[in-house]
């Protein structure tokens, strides 16, 4: 079930823009720890909610490894409906 932008928490739209800056990482397994900038995340529980929710995701399954967590499209629409995601800038 995916969350609504009126219940996105201050904390989470923290994750999510770290997520989105390439900043999270999880460990494998089923129910993941996350770190952000190589620190374990405080609190585990938003972390895994947002996956639940579809919104984060790791790049691959690695049991045993650390991989970057990037935003799904749902997790970006949510970034972005709440004015948190900044637009991509583009070399010109």
């Amino acid at each position: 079930m995916q969350r609504s932008t009126h219940s996105i928490s201050h904390r989470d739209l923290r994750l999510l823009r770290a997520a989105a800056d390439g900043r999270v990482q999880c460990s494998g397994g089923v129910e993941p720890d996350y770190f952000v900038d190589g620190i374990p995340c405080c609190d585990h529980l938003a972390a895994r909610a947002l996956a639940r929710a579809g919104l984060i995701r790791a790049d691959r399954p690695a049991p045993g490894l650390r991989v970057t967590v990037h935003l799904t499209p749902d997790g970006r629409d949510a970034l972005a409906a709440t004015g948190a995601l900044a637009p991509t800038l583009t070399a010109g």
